[in-house]
């Protein structure tokens, strides 16, 4: 299991949560048997992952093929020290887009219209 990582909102509520495994390098380190603290706040840890959401959303809106609406997935995993970071899926990452269109309404047979 990885280690609890325990953020702050902006709110001053504590939000734990199971953080990633990073590996090697620095660690953060709690007192005692506690959650480790983060070193940002968790609004601040997800400002990347909504960055690259704004940014995805751009690309997907702003071209030729104008879906009615746009659906994107991130899997998200939270660090003490990085924030929160688009998780590694089963391929090299996690992010799952879904645009869909709505079909066009019928519109009424103009040899019919002024029938009646």
């Amino acid at each position: 299991m990885d280690a609890l990582v325990e953020f702050k909102t902006e709110d001053g509520a504590l939000v734990v949560v199971e953080g990633v495994d990073e590996g090697s390098g620095a660690r953060m380190v709690s007192r005692g048997d506690g959650p480790a603290q983060a070193a940002r706040t968790f609004e601040s840890a997800l400002d990347g992952v909504r960055a690259a959401a704004e940014s995805a959303l751009r690309v997907f809106r702003d071209g030729t093929l104008r879906p009615d609406s746009v659906e994107l997935e991130f899997g998200v995993k939270l660090s003490a020290e990085a924030g929160a970071v688009i998780a590694k899926g089963a391929a090299e990452g996690h992010l799952v887009v879904k645009l869909s269109w709505s079909p066009e309404p019928a519109r009424p047979d103009a040899g019919t219209a002024g029938r009646s």
